[in-house]
């Protein structure tokens, strides 16, 4: 992940992946695969994702309250330049795990920094029943199920995550974990909890012992003109701004706010900054950070706005957004619109010029929050723009 004067993204071990902030070290031995323990990993359901050292994949499973950390084995850097393309996606998983291809349904997505092999949370079927699935892409375009039967892990429970309510406009067990970014041996883990403070923001050490309680949060929403401590971060990623570290989280309808890394303490009361407003009715998806021509921006990935360039350089110039702004829906840091590539429904970072999306027809259902994609899901390798 790349660095700059402005912010830098951290390069996963070594690699020159587009990048993020430095956050505390944490005791992070030097190979992370040698404190991960052979056996069978049981999830209850397979969500967000992210990558640290060594080929380690972290798996957010919300329905099981946990975080686990699987030695995926996958090491070896790619002969040449990588470039993914796959067509039919959901029919090459329904066809290897032996279901129909409307019953896939994908999670999340990232790249090994590595491999360069793209990974998949996925589930088999639909609801609470559903099977989680961890899927491989190889950038030969082969398709294989990672098993979880005998495989070298570390799984850790959240102290904080809330309770079951399938009675709520969104049962908030399901949105346990939103998004993750491990950074210096550290896991960050976004999502909702059981504090009066709902929306949360937890630093895991690794390798795992036991999860504090996280710092809970409070964001200026400007689309709805108030103050916030319900919505969970949709997708973050960390920063380094003037010298200093913070997080860049997106929220749905869609404000962009940062949030000091110092304060994010077990237990904290947080009150973030918003900086930029997308606008109303959206849900953000996945952020890549990137450096093109000298200059700094953020692709954000949206339900409903599809690609957003959004203009970074200088981050720390901006004034905060506390109250409606004059123009309602959208302030703060500028955008454009990117038309060449539609109906994203996953994005991730392949290197510092190029990145993957996954591409569906939406699902029904209102805009910031569709139902599954309908296929077929492709993959595609493009260029950040």
């Amino acid at each position: 992940m790349i660095q700059s004067p402005v912010f830098r993204r951290i390069a996963l071990a070594g690699v020159a992946v587009a990048a993020v902030a430095f956050i505390a070290i944490a005791d992070t031995p030097a190979n992370l695969t040698a404190t991960l323990k052979p056996g069978k990993l049981q999830l209850k359901s397979a969500g967000a994702l992210a990558f640290g050292t060594d080929g380690v994949l972290f798996v957010g499973d919300s329905l099981g309250g946990s975080v686990a950390a699987i030695d995926t084995n996958d090491h070896a850097a790619p002969k040449g330049a990588a470039s993914i393309n796959v067509e039919g996606l959901d029919a090459k998983i329904a066809a290897m795990v032996g279901a129909p291809a409307d019953q896939i349904v994908i999670n999340d997505m990232k790249i090994n920094p590595l491999s360069k092999n793209v990974y998949l949370s996925a589930s088999r079927g639909k609801g609470p029943d559903a099977q989680p699935l961890i899927v491989k892409v190889d950038t030969a375009g082969a398709v294989s199920n990672l098993s979880l039967d005998n495989v070298k892990f570390a799984q850790v429970s959240l102290v904080d995550a809330p309770a079951s309510n399938p009675a709520a406009r969104q049962d908030p067990r399901t949105t346990t974990i939103t998004d993750m970014n491990y950074v210096n041996g550290n896991l960050l883990v976004a999502g909702m909890s059981n504090e009066e403070w709902t929306s949360a923001l937890r630093s895991i050490p690794v390798p795992f012992k036991t999860a504090a309680p996280g710092a809970t949060l409070q964001i200026w929403h400007d689309s709805h003109g108030r103050y916030e401590t319900e919505s969970p971060v949709r997708t973050f990623v960390p920063y380094t701004i003037g010298g200093q570290q913070y997080v860049i989280a997106a929220y749905t309808c869609t404000p962009l706010v940062k949030i000091p890394v110092s304060d994010l303490k077990a237990g904290a009361k947080v009150k973030g900054q918003t900086i930029a407003d997308l606008g109303a009715g959206n849900q953000p998806l996945d952020m890549v950070p990137y450096k093109k021509d000298g200059k700094e921006f953020i692709l954000v990935a949206n339900s409903a706005f599809g690609l957003l360039k959004v203009q970074a350089d200088h981050l720390e110039t901006y004034a905060t957004i506390d109250s409606p702004t004059k123009n309602p829906g959208t302030a703060g840091m500028p955008f454009d619109k990117i038309t060449s590539v539609t109906n994203v429904k996953q994005l991730a970072q392949l290197d510092s010029s190029n990145a993957v999306v996954l591409t569906a027809t939406p699902g029904p259902g209102p805009a910031f929050n569709p139902g599954p994609s309908v296929g077929p899901m492709n993959l595609k390798t493009i260029v950040l723009p």
